[in-house]
């Protein structure tokens, strides 16, 4: 018996160098995502420790003093923490409900049209400015929304109506950080769901035709089933960024009015840590929230595995 089993290793073994010595060539593409790994998500790993030290870059991280969890504690109790975690999940929040599923609605739509051209046409209007730089999408919504020559104003005062500084009310922060990007990431975000579409079996459609299906039933009955593992993956991903935001964008339109709404996790560890040299609190600040987000990664992964079978693991 443990011959046979023997065997059968060594067997399954020699055909895994066979077929390696068949299709090594390809595993020399994985090698540049596997050292940019390495480099700059791995081995900055060992930098965390100073998030329990008192690090000071000339004493290096092994002769820092060794706090513990003081920087922690210090966090958890600063009177910003839960305005901070607060406008941090506002804003988050409010991406993943109306900028989630508007990239499903677009690939949607776009599947429907018949005309290639229009089709082609749209799908490169709407994915091209996520190409636009963080810098120049802020510096066009500040031209944009000038309470004195912002094309939007413009329209209002010609309206009767008075002008409205966009920029410096708080109300209206999160809403032009979620609709601006929504406009710059939706075209591109929609690729993905567009492939899933692409993989759905064009008989069904047939068969639903035949049997009377309008285009909405076919959508909801065909479609949106065929996708729906993609998009519970894509959901999985999104809920583990729910504590972080992009840095630039947000310290962009983070003006000095609008800052008890804009100042999230990002731009508060950005000023603790590189405009204040406090490294080892903002660190800890960093850690803390990769650790909330990997814990709500493994918790929406396994309710999602549980609900609808589908999980990243």
């Amino acid at each position: 018996m443990e011959q046979a089993v023997r065997a059968r290793r060594l067997q399954k073994r020699r055909a895994f160098i066979k077929r390696f010595k068949q299709t090594r060539a390809l595993y020399w593409f994985i090698v540049p995502g596997l050292l940019f790994y390495v480099l700059f998500k791995y081995y900055p790993i060992y930098g965390s420790q100073i998030a329990f030290r008192d690090y000071s870059p000339f004493l290096g991280f092994w002769k820092s003093e060794w706090v513990g969890l003081e920087n922690f504690t210090r966090f958890f109790s600063s009177p910003d923490f839960w305005k901070i975690i607060k406008n941090t999940l506002v804003i988050n929040l409010a991406n993943l409900i109306f900028g989630f599923p508007f990239p499903i609605l677009l690939a949607l739509m776009l599947s429907q049209l018949s005309n290639q051209r229009m089709k082609k046409f749209v799908q490169t209007v709407t994915y091209a400015p996520y190409f636009i730089s963080v810098v120049v999408l802020v510096g066009m919504l500040y031209t944009m929304l000038s309470p004195y020559s912002g094309v939007i104003n413009v329209l209002l005062k010609r309206m009767g109506l008075q002008a409205v500084f966009f920029m410096g009310k708080k109300n209206l922060y999160v809403p032009i950080y979620v609709l601006s990007g929504i406009w710059q990431t939706s075209g591109w975000s929609a690729v993905v769901y567009i492939a899933a579409l692409s993989s759905v079996s064009e008989e069904l459609h047939e068969a639903a035709i035949v049997d009377g299906a309008g285009r909405l039933k076919r959508i909801w009955h065909i479609d949106i089933p065929g996708i729906l593992p993609t998009v519970m993956t894509m959901l999985i991903l999104s809920a583990g960024q729910l504590l972080t935001i992009g840095f630039e964008k947000a310290y962009l339109m983070q003006n000095s009015i609008n800052i008890d709404v804009s100042e999230v996790l990002s731009t508060y560890t950005y000023k603790r840590g590189l405009v204040d040299g406090d490294f080892s609190y903002a660190s800890a600040v960093e850690l803390f929230q990769s650790a909330i987000n990997f814990a709500i990664l493994v918790a929406v992964n396994r309710l999602s595995r549980r609900v609808n079978d589908v999980s990243l693991w």
